[in-house]
């Protein structure tokens, strides 16, 4: 089984992280992970904390001449920034800085104050940042190279940013990164990109943030990954928590999603073939995944991200210490993050699944997970 633990803040000295499970034998190096990295990080509508922070890992410990030991692996990122925060993030130092103490509505700020009994918001937002994410994606790059070994593809695109809405539907999983990650917005679509870029200009200008929705696309994955058994073993809902765990996701849906509460049944449900391939459908309206059990189709996954809570021009709230009224706290900020988000997502998904498989399959080495899938892949079908 998997596990990870990450640790740091957004203006601290570096994020850390700590992977636990890898089989042995298991191919990885920092350049694939700086790779996964650099995709975070572009996005039209970031911030210029983009421009200063050029993340690259430091392997720590857990790998070996270019493969893993089966021991925990850990991984560090150097904030580049730190130089520019010492005085106010400083572990040991005695005070240093000003206070924030107006928090802002949408984010951990108030109830992240509230609930550790922090004066200082500083305290909860650097935390809450998501610049957690860039260690995550670091962490679970290995995660995703485990399923490429098995030939499982993970990609995503931008469906909507704000009201414009791709109108291109996305099946090959294959080549669709290579497609997005050539948009600024990761929409292949190239009249909504247009369009996206236009809504992200008009936000800046409006001192605005936007959200959107992306969708993520999952090919290759044996079937039987998840439970019926147990609620906290259903695939779908572990997808489902990962995905929400991301900062300012606030909605989830697999296949139809919401589409499926407003038409009858026998237009929702995948009819079940059998041929020469065994089992089969001709659509995906589940989106890979029955009874909490993935059933051999592409995993489809969409999540709606809300516009980032900061704004530079701040909404109405107010400071904490004196109680009252007040403009919310400012922040260096990204008008629309949902490019990035769709990359943190690939990750958490790829976590997600390889922890599913290895449940289920198990293995001290990748040479014994890899035989012990294909047995499984040569006599299932579903």
């Amino acid at each position: 089984m998997l596990r990870y633990l990450t640790a740091g803040e957004s203006h601290g000295r570096a994020l850390v992280g700590i992977l636990e499970g890898l089989p042995a034998g298991l191919q990885i190096t920092a350049e694939y992970i700086n790779h996964q990295l650099r995709r975070r990080q572009q996005g039209y509508g970031r911030s210029a904390r983009q421009r200063i922070e050029t993340d690259r890992v430091e392997i720590l410990s857990g790998v070996r001449f270019g493969k893993t030991l089966g021991s925990p692996v850990a991984l560090l990122i150097e904030n580049r920034d730190w130089q520019n925060w010492k005085h106010i993030m400083e572990p040991e130092a005695v005070g240093g800085g000003e206070e924030a103490t107006v928090p802002r509505p949408g984010h951990a700020d108030l109830s992240g104050a509230v609930k550790y009994s922090h004066s200082d918001i500083r305290n909860v937002l650097e935390r809450s940042s998501a610049r957690e994410t860039a260690i995550r994606v670091a962490l679970c790059s290995l995660a995703r190279r485990l399923l490429e070994e098995l030939e499982i593809l993970v990609a995503s695109h931008v469906l909507s940013i704000g009201e414009v809405e791709a109108r291109i539907s996305v099946t090959d999983v294959s080549t669709l990164n290579e497609l997005a990650d050539r948009s600024p917005v990761r929409c292949v679509d190239p009249e909504a990109e247009k369009q996206m870029l236009n809504q992200i200009d008009h936000a800046q200008q409006q001192g605005n943030s936007l959200g959107g929705v992306f969708e993520v696309i999952v090919s290759g994955l044996p079937v039987g990954l998840g439970s019926h058994v147990h609620w906290d073993r259903k695939l779908d809902g572990l997808l489902a928590q990962a995905l929400t765990s991301i900062q300012a996701i606030k909605a989830v849906e697999f296949g139809l999603g919401f589409k499926a509460a407003k038409i009858p049944g026998s237009a929702v449900q995948d009819q079940i073939y059998y041929g020469p391939q065994g089992y089969y459908r001709k659509t995906n309206n589940a989106g890979g995944i029955e009874g909490g059990i993935s059933n051999g189709q592409p995993i489809v996954v969409r999540a709606a991200m809300k516009p980032i809570p900061t704004l530079t021009t701040p909404l109405r709230s107010v400071d904490m210490k004196t109680k009252q009224p007040a403009s919310a706290h400012k922040e260096r900020s990204d008008i629309c993050a949902v490019p990035a988000a769709s990359v943190v997502a690939e990750a958490v998904v790829a976590f997600t699944l390889a922890n599913a498989l290895l449940e289920k399959f198990g293995g001290d080495s990748m040479a014994e997970l890899k035989q012990r899938v294909s047995q499984w892949r040569r006599t299932s079908s579903c």
